[in-house]
């Protein structure tokens, strides 16, 4: 399993976030490039010494978010991201851009040597705050072939937070999992209804019942409900490792070594 030959036998992996600074051409941008590079890789780094498994750099203050990835945003992710790879040259690294720009992220990591993509709308259509989502595994795993970026792993976020899923509200998360793992997903990921919340552990039951490939929890771990969710094969944390737990502030070193400490004891 590539998940394994990337992070070995640990279970769960931790994997930090990058929130980089909002980009080019958003309505937040306001630092110029340089310093957004720095900052990410300042936070890069806190991750490194704080003991993490893993980290994935997004641009989550480009709200509000946009189908349309203007090639400003990805020539600067790329360069962002070659930077933090710089900077961790040992860690797994992983990219996400929104919103739903997969084949993007997927350029990126292979241009920075990154390891793995999260992907937005992998299977079914959903409605999310920026529009219609439709599934796209098809296409992105023939771009995936296309570019010889085969050993980045995609792990497709499910049932997905910040949407609505009446439109699939027939297919319940465990067959949306077997839908995710028969279109060769390398991992899910399941989310609370939006950033910061937690997600349902019975979702979580279900999908280990239904699906053989790794499952990560996507959003709301912290602290103090690790215990909950210990099964799960990893746990993406943002919000819970910033100052007051909210995504837009900066990382802070003690939250993520206390969160590490406990979740190493657990391991055990």
């Amino acid at each position: 399993m590539k998940f394994l030959q990337l992070f070995g036998m640990v279970k769960p992996v931790v994997i930090g976030m990058v929130h980089v600074k909002a980009l080019p051409g958003t309505p937040g941008s306001r630092l110029p490039v340089a310093q957004i590079i720095e900052e990410a890789c300042h936070e890069a780094e806190i991750y490194k010494n704080a003991g993490i498994d893993g980290i994935m750099v997004e641009n989550m203050h480009d709200i509000p978010y946009t189908f349309y990835t203007g090639p400003e945003i990805t020539a600067t992710m790329a360069t962002i991201c070659t930077a933090v790879r710089q900077a961790c040259p040992l860690l797994p690294l992983g990219v996400q851009i929104l919103s739903c720009a997969n084949k993007q992220a997927l350029a990126v990591a292979l241009a920075a040597g990154f390891d793995f993509i999260r992907a937005e709308g992998y299977v079914f259509s959903h409605v999310a705050d920026e529009g219609l989502v439709n599934a796209c595994a098809g296409d992105l795993l023939r771009y995936r072939k296309a570019i010889g970026a085969e050993h980045i792993q995609i792990f497709a976020d499910i049932k997905k937070k910040h949407s609505s899923h009446a439109v699939t509200a027939d297919v319940s998360v465990s067959e949306t999992a077997k839908a995710a793992e028969f279109f060769l997903s390398d991992g899910l990921i399941l989310t609370g209804a939006s950033t910061g919340q937690e997600a349902d552990q019975r979702d979580l039951k279900e999908c280990e019942k239904s699906v053989r490939i790794p499952i990560l929890i996507g959003s709301g771990v912290t602290l103090e409900n690790m215990e909950k969710y210990i099964d799960a094969n990893g746990f993406i944390v943002g919000s819970h490792f910033k100052k007051d737990g909210h995504w837009s502030n900066s990382v802070e070193y003690d939250k993520v070594s206390s969160f590490m400490d406990k979740v190493k004891k657990l391991r055990k």
